[in-house]
C-alpha cells in the first residue's frame, strides 16, 4: 500500500511504515538526478509486495548531497537538515509500529547515522537500512546504472556513459566528486546490462526483506 492513496482508516492498523530516502544530485550524463530515489522506493515497493503488513511513505527526495557540489542540478539539504527531517517524521509517525527508512544514497549515512542515534535514546524503533553491493563500484558506473536499465530503462541515455575513477572515499568527503571525476561518475557505467540489473534488484530485494524479517523479531 502506499501511504499518499490511503486515508487514515486505512492507515489505523499498527503498521509498519517503509520511507524511501533518496537524492537530487548528478549522476554522470547518463543518469537521472533522481536515480537514488528510484532505487530506494522500488526497494520499498518490493518489501511491502512481501509484506502485507507495510505501508509505503512518500519519498524524501531531496538529501545530503554536498559532495557532489559544482554538478548542475544537485540540490541539498545538508547533513544537519536532513538528520531533523528524519527525525521529525519518524516522530510524527507515531501512529505506525515502526519505521524502515531505506536509503539509496550513501552520502546521506552521516545523517541517518545521526538521526537514528537520537531516535534510539527516544526509544522510537526504527531501521536504516540502505543497499550493499560487494565488489560494486559507488556511484553511476555499473551497479547503479544496471538497477536503472531494470527499473526505469527509458532514463537511461546509455550513449552518453564514460568510465571514471574510483577514488578513496577519503579524498572524495575531502575534496568532493568534481575534484576526481569531471563527468561525475565513479566507475564504468559501460558494461551495465538489464539482465545484471534484475539480478541485483533480486539480490537487494532479498537483502532488504530479511534485515526487516531479523529486525521486527527483536
Amino acid at each position: 500500500m502506499q501511504l499518499s492513496d490511503a486515508t487514515w482508516r486505512d492507515a489505523e492498523p499498527p503498521a509498519l511504515l517503509c520511507v524511501p530516502v533518496g537524492s537530487c544530485e548528478q549522476h554522470g550524463p547518463h543518469l537521472p538526478l533522481a536515480t537514488d530515489t528510484i532505487i530506494a522506493a522500488a526497494l520499498a515497493r518490493a518489501l511491502a509486495d512481501r509484506r502485507s503488513d507495510c505501508i509505503v511513505a512518500p519519498a524524501l527526495t531531496i538529501g545530503a548531497s554536498g559532495e557532489h557540489d559544482g554538478f548542475a542540478g544537485t540540490l541539498s539539504i545538508g547533513n544537519a537538515a536532513m538528520a531533523d527531517v528524519v527525525i521529525e517524521l519518524a516522530r510524527s509517525a507515531g501512529w505506525a509500529r515502526a519505521v524502515v527508512f531505506v536509503n539509496g544514497h550513501g552520502g546521506n549515512a552521516a545523517a541517518m547515522t545521526r538521526a537514528a542515534q537520537t531516535l534510539d535514546r527516544e526509544s522510537r524503533k526504527i531501521l536504516v537500512w540502505w543497499p550493499r553491493v560487494a565488489g560494486g563500484d559507488p556511484h553511476a558506473g555499473h551497479v547503479e546504472t544496471s538497477l536503472m536499465l531494470a527499473l526505469a530503462p527509458d532514463a537511461v541515455r546509455l550513449d552518453r556513459a564514460v568510465a571514471g575513477p574510483v577514488p578513496e572515499i577519503a579524498e572524495l568527503v575531502r575534496s568532493g566528486v568534481l575534484a576526481s571525476s569531471p563527468s561525475g561518475v565513479l566507475g564504468d557505467p559501460t558494461t551495465a546490462s538489464p539482465k545484471d540489473g534484475e539480478r541485483l534488484l533480486a539480490l537487494l530485494v532479498g537483502q532488504l526483506t530479511e534485515a526487516v524479517e531479523r529486525w521486527v523479531e527483536q
